[in-house]
């Protein structure tokens, strides 16, 4: 039977990830129940709260079922356990007792040795316990939701843009922003405020830098609401929030359209909003935009690199286009230094196409365009 070793951060990104392991032997270290147990009372995203109750409350079913210590049969075959590390086991040698990641590493390596050297992955989505994992001999293994994909594959063209957003900060920025212009006179008597300037000192000195320069944005629209600088700026900051609440995905949208409406031509804009309309389920539009870009400049290396993931999100997935469009990525991109991770990143890609398509029984090749 398969022993996998779960990391906290793949439970959290999907709750029920335990299922996906069929006749599996799948291990819980006992640490991570105790990070998901901290996630209750933790000021976090309210989505990821929500995850982490997900999971107590599937533990909780399975354990009424039987003892997690010795380990319950899940329904799809295989059983899950949790198994944490003894008092008095030494840990191995270069990892640290105080180190949740290191922790969980030692598990995964002494279920290993409990299991006469056995075959034991860990599965996380933490390249560093990846890298660490290894070092010790023990298989390794990414899973993520395809949401949690989308977000690692894309190339987003305005990242030199985004600055380092507090998400939590902004929306109290934006909360207290509100609850001003709404009491106070400039908007109430129908007034126009001209920026900062026009607030108080006392409201400016609870936010920071950063959050003064998102208002800043929006005082900027109500003078001119077609600068394209701003517009870009703003969607920006939305995309950056949608990243962590999806909530606001439609804002991100809606100032992209706005920049695309003034600006046809802006090649990164339509990308990033080509990303956003995938996001909101909507893989048919984005293709469009995407084919868009590349009817504008065909060597645009995001746009090629996030057509060929909008291939694999298909239904049915478009195995020899998605290949087509990470080989042209790759041919764009080798020798160039600056590129070289995306280089990487899409040689990786064309090798996970290649894998899948020949498991279902359409291999691709690697010559010719998608368009």
């Amino acid at each position: 039977m398969r022993t996998v070793v779960i990391d906290t951060n793949v439970l959290l990104s999907d709750p029920g990830v335990i299922d996906t392991f069929h006749d599996a032997d799948v291990v819980i270290p006992e640490m991570v129940l105790s990070e998901i147990d901290k996630l209750k009372t933790a000021r976090v995203d309210p989505e990821l709260r929500y995850r982490g109750r997900q999971i107590s409350r599937a533990l909780f079913e399975l354990s009424e079922r039987g003892s997690l210590k010795d380990g319950v049969e899940l329904r799809g075959g295989g059983r899950v356990r949790v198994v944490g590390i003894e008092p008095s086991a030494e840990i191995p040698a270069g990892l640290n007792s105080r180190n949740t990641d290191d922790r969980i590493v030692a598990v995964a390596v002494a279920v290993r040795d409990a299991n006469g050297d056995g075959p034991v992955t860990l599965v996380t989505n933490d390249l560093n316990m990846l890298l660490k994992a290894q070092s010790y001999h023990l298989e390794v293994e990414r899973v993520e939701t395809e949401e949690g994909a989308l977000k690692r594959l894309f190339v987003r063209p305005f990242q030199r843009y985004r600055t380092a957003l507090g998400i939590l900060g902004v929306a109290l920025a934006v909360f207290a922003a509100a609850i001003y212009l709404t009491l106070f006179s400039p908007f109430a008597a129908g007034k126009q405020t001209a920026g900062l300037t026009d607030l108080p000192p006392e409201f400016l000195a609870q936010l920071s830098v950063d959050q003064q320069q998102e208002l800043n944005y929006l005082f900027r629209l109500q003078k001119d609401p077609n600068d394209l600088d701003t517009l870009v700026s703003l969607a920006t900051v939305y995309d950056n929030l949608a990243q962590q609440n999806t909530a606001y995905l439609p804002f991100a949208v809606k100032y992209w359209e706005r920049v695309i409406a003034l600006d046809p031509k802006d090649d990164d804009a339509r990308t990033d909003l080509a990303t956003d309309y995938l996001r909101q389920g909507k893989v048919d539009v984005a293709i469009t935009e995407l084919k868009t870009v590349l009817g504008h400049d065909p060597d645009h290396v995001n746009a090629n690199l996030n057509l060929g993931v909008m291939y694999m999100s298909t239904d049915p997935i478009q195995y020899q286009n998605a290949a087509n469009q990470f080989s042209r990525v790759i041919s764009l991109t080798r020798g160039n230094t600056d590129l070289a991770s995306v280089n990487q990143r899409a040689a990786m890609l064309l090798a996970q196409v290649q894998k899948d398509a020949k498991a279902a029984g359409q291999p691709v090749t690697t010559e010719g365009s998608a368009l």
